[in-house]
């Protein structure tokens, strides 16, 4: 089925108001949370076939969080959704204020590959919440996990409701190129800029989820251990391959070394010594990436790693030590296991640089320093970070989720999917009871009296 005809599909069918009941956006959420609970496996398989995921990690970060994101909308949505009586000025007395929160229509989610599984379905959760018919374009990259979600939407939803299409650049260019009521981005800056240009033509807002150089800052009082630990975790996770991996370290110069250390230490603790052998450490997702990674390894310093596996496109660990902010590796969003190292000595040094660059998606602050962690809180502005960890504030359904500046627009998960997938309608009621003449002409000493009640 082609785009327009799926289109014309879905437009019929949501003009029906079917969805808009809220029992029929209950039951199909429960119908996906039992459809993915019965092919749980084949997810896993598909995850570790694309992206070398151990089960584990594939459960945590993929399927575990779409679960949790279901339950906490088939709990919390009849209360997010309801109708909001709020205040009106006495200048419109005697009348009530509603808002409403309706469903766009038509939503278009664009997922990427390196959290294939997770990123399509769980914007698609927030989507159905609101009443809302998709059409989900998952990776190209990621074949396994698109074919599997094809599989899960196809046995779950009526095309008219849900439909998964795969294919390549043709293919999201067609999807594109077609009017939608939202769209739903996650993916680089580069392709985003693309997708709003293309959403403009339409009018079409768009939510765009997008990335850029994450930095993690740890200062002089940072327990250093639990740095070392929590920081080698969120960098290995997914092979580096995560929009909120902490891109980049910057770091008190008298903790360096010992920071230094913790991180290879953990690593190798979770790995071994030999990342790129290991069965359960992610590889890169495409030839591609792997040769642009592998060039960027060879700019810089290598104090630990630097090793590849050609056969698996499995990269060790990488550290870069004595880098500069003109470096290569600090040019782009590195999206990989390699972690480039700039030590400073006073704040002063980093906070201006970091603010000089696009805003990060995310940002990470070990210390133990309540005045420290208030100041880059207040003076550097970014997505949403950690304080003492690195990654989990993006896997929990109580906080929003997004980007700010040229790391994106819009946030998601939990409430905040409400709030992203629903048009806020605001309705004012008035009383035909009372019909106060203040605002008709002719106007004579009407002044007056509006200058009393507008003050």
């Amino acid at each position: 089925m082609d785009a327009v005809t799926l289109l014309e599909k879905q437009r019929k069918y949501f003009k029906t108001g079917a969805t808009k009941s809220l029992a029929f956006r209950k039951a199909r959420l429960g119908e996906l949370k039992m459809a993915i609970k019965e092919i749980e496996g084949e997810i896993l398989e598909a995850l570790k076939k694309d992206l070398n995921k151990s089960s584990f990690e594939a459960y945590a970060t993929e399927i575990g969080i779409v679960l949790e994101e279901i339950n906490f909308m088939m709990k919390h949505m009849e209360r997010l959704l309801k109708v909001k009586t709020v205040r009106t000025p006495i200048t419109q007395f005697p009348s009530v204020s509603k808002i409403y929160k309706e469903p766009y229509g038509l939503v278009l989610i664009i997922a990427p590959w390196n959290y294939p599984f997770q990123l399509a379905i769980a914007p698609l959760i927030g989507a159905i919440a609101c009443g809302n018919c998709s059409i989900i374009k998952p990776s190209n990259y990621s074949p396994a996990t698109s074919a599997v979600i094809k599989k899960l939407i196809s046995k779950t939803f009526s095309k008219a409701f849900v439909a998964v299409v795969e294919g390549g650049r043709e293919v999201n260019q067609s999807l594109l190129d077609q009017k939608f009521d939202l769209i739903f981005f996650t993916g680089s800056v580069g392709v985003g800029k693309i997708v709003m240009e293309k959403a403009a033509k339409h009018l079409t807002p768009v939510i765009l989820e997008l990335g850029g150089k994450s930095p993690c800052i740890v200062d002089e009082t940072a327990d250093i251990k639990l740095a070392g630990m929590r920081i080698a975790w969120g960098k290995c996770l997914n092979a580096g391959q995560t929009c909120v991996a902490p891109d980049y370290l910057v770091v008190h110069k008298s903790v360096k070394e010992k920071l230094i250390k913790e991180i290879i230490k953990n690593t190798e603790k979770f790995y071994s010594n030999k990342q790129e052998e290991n069965h359960d450490f992610p590889k890169i997702i495409t030839r591609k990436h792997f040769v642009r990674l592998k060039n960027l390894i060879q700019t810089g310093e290598i104090i630990y790693g630097g090793d590849f596996n050609e056969q698996t496109n499995q990269i060790s660990l990488t550290i870069m030590d004595h880098v500069t902010w003109e470096d290569e590796v600090m040019k782009e969003e590195i999206f990989g296991p390699i972690l480039p190292i700039i030590e400073y000595e006073n704040p002063e040094e980093f906070i201006s640089l970091i603010n000089n660059r696009p805003k990060p998606l995310a940002l990470y602050l070990f210390t133990k320093s309540k005045k420290m962690e208030q100041r880059i809180i207040k003076e550097i502005s970014y997505g949403g970070g950690c304080i003492n960890d690195t990654i989990i504030h993006l896997a929990t359904s109580y906080m929003g989720f997004g980007g700010v500046g040229e790391s994106g627009m819009g946030e998601y998960h939990g409430a905040a999917s409400i709030e992203a997938f629903s048009h806020r309608k605001s309705v004012l009621r008035k009383s035909n009871l009372i019909d106060i003449p203040l605002r008709y002409p002719p106007y004579q000493n009407h002044l007056k009296w509006l200058k009393k009640i507008m003050k």
